[in-house]
């Protein structure tokens, strides 16, 4: 039986969000009605909720919300490929049609309602034999995997990835995915180095370690522009800071990749003749359509290799939304804080 309302959380603004009750939305002849399992909060959620949404896209008085896996409760006459009971992934500025609505599409509601439903555009087909704490990870997994595919990795590369929140530890694991040998992730946390080493990964937090020493010490040496280089092959900066930028000039030899993947608020520098006489090859975050990434990212998820629920630290309620906002902005003692609705 349908509901007459669902409960969705609706942004207020800066440190507000309210959970309130909506009419349950009818179902179209070409639409879909999802019932939402769990929800991940991401860091635009966060930000809208510290400093404002409008940068987010997470406009004041919407639902929002777009790390989500669902479950189809209802389908209109005309929609093909899908059944009631699939496990969907919601896809961003496609579920509604409307690319404004990239991070308000519902996630932290009870139900939403999909528009026109085209599988494979509006929805991703999820298997749902991949435990949800795994597969509310697909968003942030394609974010990693644009960044590490990008850097055309494979085995004989080494890498370091420079934070280990979830889109640098997405990163780091769909290296070792491609069959990078040995990876390293970089981050003063030490509750998310421990999950990182729990994962098979290098860690080294340089407030407590030589950086330099201890990168060596994994990947050799390599001769550079300037002296002494670590020699590991490709970089990510899954964090957005200068602190960042100078580590990877401080560690990168000749021939060396970056690879942006954190969002850079701010203007940084980098030492252009280092990176002229070096040949280092700087990359943005990767243009790998979700559709795309996300075939690869279940692949990886499917096979079992990582035991990725271990990235998801917190589970909330929805009518604890602010708690679990409040507890995603403390990096140091969080990782993936999430939102069930089972």
């Amino acid at each position: 039986m349908k509901p007459e309302n669902y409960k969705a959380a609706i942004y207020r603004g800066v440190g507000n969000v309210e959970v309130v009750e909506l009419p349950y939305p009818r179902c179209g002849d070409d639409d879909i009605i999802v019932r939402n399992l769990m929800a991940g909060i991401c860091g635009s959620d966060i930000g809208a909720y510290t400093r404002g949404g409008d940068m987010h896209m997470i406009w004041k008085d919407h639902e929002f919300g777009h790390e989500m896996i669902s479950e189809v409760v209802e389908i209109g006459k005309n929609v093909e490929g899908l059944k009631v009971g699939d496990y969907v992934f919601p896809n961003m500025g496609n579920a509604k049609r409307d690319r404004r609505r990239m991070a308000t599409v519902g996630g932290f509601s009870e139900f939403i309602h999909i528009p026109k439903c085209e599988v494979g555009f509006s929805v991703i087909k999820v298997d749902k034999d991949i435990p949800l704490k795994s597969a509310v990870l697909l968003e942030p997994f394609v974010i990693g995997t644009r960044g590490a595919k990008g850097l055309n990795p494979g085995p004989g590369k080494t890498a370091i990835v420079f934070g280990a929140g979830i889109i640098g530890m997405s990163a780091a694991l769909m290296f070792k995915w491609y069959g990078c040998e040995k990876v390293m992730v970089v981050d003063i946390s030490d509750f998310r180095l421990e999950r990182a080493r729990s994962l098979g990964l290098l860690t080294c937090n340089p407030e407590k370690e030589n950086l330099k020493a201890r990168a060596i010490e994994e990947f050799g040496k390599k001769i550079s522009f300037g002296g002494e280089a670590c020699g590991a092959d490709l970089y990510i900066d899954a964090v957005g800071a200068q602190a960042v930028i100078d580590q990877f000039a401080l560690l990168a030899g000749r021939e060396a990749s970056l690879g942006i993947i954190g969002v850079h608020h701010e203007p940084v520098t980098i030492n252009m003749l280092s990176l002229c006489y070096n040949n280092w090859h700087v990359n943005g975050c990767g243009n790998i359509p979700l559709e795309t990434a996300a075939v690869e990212v279940l692949e990886m998820m499917r096979s079992g290799k990582f035991d990725l629920s271990i990235l998801v630290s917190h589970v909330y309620r929805l009518e604890q939304i602010n708690e679990a906002l409040a507890k995603a902005n403390n990096p140091g003692e969080c990782l993936k804080v999430c939102i069930s609705y089972v």
